[in-house]
């Protein structure tokens, strides 16, 4: 649930009972999963929880299907190598990021797959209002870009 609203939302309050609610929602995606279809499902779901004396819209702002790499790819496998050169810590794979729009549109137009390499800091609060990201990491993280594509040219 991305947002949501009803009722007044004005300055100071009312009591009065909302006859109107929104929402906003969206789904991460994973592996195999059908866009349309889950787009379906959700509709039917919310449809069959509307009380008879109500009504639901939906509004389409687009879907894109994810992407899952093996965890065997010899990419995703020479950049692990290549990150763990550059950090302390060896580097880890984990499952994030599949379904950003783009990666699915480079997999299926262009055949290609995509190597989703992040650098941000547990405390970084990526997408919160008070986000940040060190400089550190960003310096860190284009030297580790710089081996990842040597690895891959190799």
């Amino acid at each position: 649930m991305n947002g949501i609203w009803g009722g007044y939302t004005g300055d100071g309050f009312k009591t009065v009972i909302a006859a109107q609610a929104s929402a906003k929602v969206s789904f991460r995606l994973v592996g195999e999963q059908n866009p349309a279809k889950i787009r379906e499902a959700f509709r039917a779901y919310v449809q069959s929880k509307i009380p008879g004396d109500c009504s639901v819209e939906f509004h389409e702002h687009g879907a894109s299907p994810a992407i899952q790499l093996s965890y065997d790819s010899p990419a995703l496998t020479k950049a692990k190598n290549a990150l763990s050169d550059e950090w302390k810590n060896p580097a880890v794979i984990i499952g994030m990021g599949g379904s950003i729009p783009i990666v699915g549109d480079f997999q299926k137009t262009l055949g290609m797959d995509s190597l989703l390499v992040g650098f941000g800091l547990v405390d970084d609060r990526i997408h919160s209002p008070n986000e940040k990201y060190d400089l550190k990491s960003f310096h860190k993280g284009i030297r580790s870009w710089a081996r990842i594509m040597a690895a891959l040219a190799a």
